[in-house]
């Protein structure tokens, strides 16, 4: 059985706002220190890299603002070489791409078809 590509949606949306609320609550040298915390926020990127694969591509040409092969491309890092991980990229990763991912999302979300 498929799921609803509006449930991947949503998922995007919520690992979005799960990684924001813990990089509001920690300064860059303390995130990187706590390793909880630290895995719950790869965890959520492979999560939101997991859902952009389910995305259809006939959807995501129409989005060409969002590199929609590197977020996949950092799940599967994440996924199969989660020791080559640079803690730097993934913070500013953090505070600089999921911001216009979100929007897209949401644009995707009231624009699109989705079923």
């Amino acid at each position: 059985m498929s799921r609803n590509i509006r449930l991947y949606i949503k998922d995007i949306l919520e690992s979005i706002s799960k990684i924001q609320r813990a990089t509001r609550e920690y300064q860059k040298v303390d995130l990187l220190k706590n390793d909880i915390v630290f895995d719950g926020i790869i965890l959520n990127l492979q999560i939101i890299g997991e859902s952009v694969k389910q995305i259809p591509p006939s959807i995501r040409e129409k989005y060409p603002q969002i590199d929609w092969s590197s977020i996949i491309g950092l799940r599967n890092i994440i996924a199969h070489t989660y020791f080559s991980l640079d803690p730097e990229i993934i913070w500013d990763i953090t505070q600089t791409e999921l911001d216009p991912l979100k929007s897209c999302i949401k644009t995707i979300e009231q624009n699109e078809t989705l079923s």
